[in-house]
């Protein structure tokens, strides 16, 4: 039974009748320019066939209740009293509630059942699709248009503000934009957005490495601090603003971990540009050689890969069927991402997988991924 189907059945086995509104948001896997949002640069993700859906019917109250199937538990919230729920899903549910309440949306009480396959603290953005399905379930309900960019800037703000984590604005924004078949550009600063097609016979595989990370306790705060702190010292609003010629003129003046740190968020936005350039030719071993160097950068300027991230990455990149792979998400577990040809995605995925488990005593879980929509009204 897929996921759409599990999911309405289970809303009539919950509420005893058929839901209304089916609402799907889907996450993401970034293919190039990590840590480059937050730096209001470049980044050129996909939105990709996992989802989060939302089966529900409006209610004639402000009360919402929602049960998760994933969690197999269900949060009930007034939405003129919203109170938070650290460390739960519903969290993030009551988080963009009050989100949408902050930016004068109208809102109206429902109830429904959510489920997901997005999987959690991948670095596949499974909170950026539970927020962008969440918002779509309260338009739907109210009955106002969707703005996919205005959309996005509140999951964002929901999760910096209500839930804590101080993430960019690329993962809301792919989910909410994204385009079927194509990666889709997206300039952090202005939010204006290009799709590329993704290079005639590849696949885009996601390697997750089974191992997790939580992203607010991480170091990832602390990498954004020392990107703003870098941005201080040149006098500009974010990294972006600064040059490779500029940063290198700078070294003798700033302290190594700096230095490293900018060095890449510069010149990951250059590779951006860069893979662009090589969608837009068609130029898939181009493409290729800029995810490695992606993931030299991350692993080597920015240390936020771990042992199995390096160790899947350099798995994939033996194999004669890759064009390129890096990490891929946050960092410090989590998932890599391959370029592969399609001839050779299925002797590709059973390789690595073994070659992986052999050094790194994990199964992994692999993923061939076709881009898709951003967030939607099914039905």
């Amino acid at each position: 039974m897929s996921l759409e189907h599990s999911i309405l059945h289970a809303f009539q086995q919950h509420y005893g009748a058929e839901p209304t509104i089916l609402v799907r948001a889907p996450g993401r896997v970034n293919l190039i320019g990590e840590h480059t949002d937050y730096n209001d640069g470049f980044v050129l993700p996909l939105a990709i066939d996992r989802a989060t859906w939302i089966a529900l019917r409006p209610r004639s109250d402000r009360r919402v209740t929602v049960h998760a199937l994933d969690f197999g538990a269900s949060d009930t919230f007034d939405l003129d009293a919203l109170t938070p729920q650290p460390g739960s899903w519903a969290d993030y549910v009551r988080g963009v509630a009050w989100a949408l309440g902050q930016h004068g949306y109208l809102l109206g009480g429902w109830e429904g059942v959510m489920a997901g396959d997005v999987p959690i603290g991948a670095g596949l953005s499974s909170s950026a699709a539970l927020e962008l399905a969440v918002a779509r379930a309260f338009g739907a309900v109210a009955g106002w248009p969707w703005d996919a960019a205005r959309m996005a800037l509140i999951g964002q703000y929901a999760e910096n503000r209500w839930v804590g984590m101080n993430c960019g604005i690329m993962d809301q924004m792919i989910s909410a934009a994204g385009v079927a078949d194509h990666a889709l550009l997206i300039d952090c600063r202005s939010l204006e957005t290009r799709p590329l097609p993704l290079p005639a016979d590849t696949a885009v595989v996601v390697l997750d490495t089974a191992t997790r990370r939580g992203l607010v306790d991480s170091a990832y705060n602390e990498r954004r601090a020392q990107c703003e702190a870098a941005a201080r010292y040149f006098g500009v609003k974010a990294l972006r603003d600064v040059t490779a010629a500029q940063l290198e003129a700078a070294q003798g003046e700033l302290d190594a971990l700096t230095y490293r740190r900018a060095r890449h968020v510069i010149s990951e936005n250059d590779r951006v540009l860069q893979a662009c350039d090589a969608m837009a030719a068609g130029d898939a071993p181009a493409l290729g050689r800029l995810l490695d160097a992606s993931h030299l950068s991350l692993r080597d300027d920015f240390q936020v890969s771990n042992r199995e991230l390096n160790l899947i990455v350099a798995a994939a990149q033996a194999h004669p069927a890759c064009l390129g792979a890096r990490m891929t998400g946050a960092g410090f577990g989590g998932c890599a991402v391959a370029l592969v040809t399609d001839a050779g995605v299925e002797d590709f995925v059973a390789q690595v997988s073994a070659d992986y488990a052999t050094r790194a005593g994990l199964t992994p879980r692999v993923y061939v991924c076709r881009a898709t929509d951003g967030a939607a009204i099914i039905r």
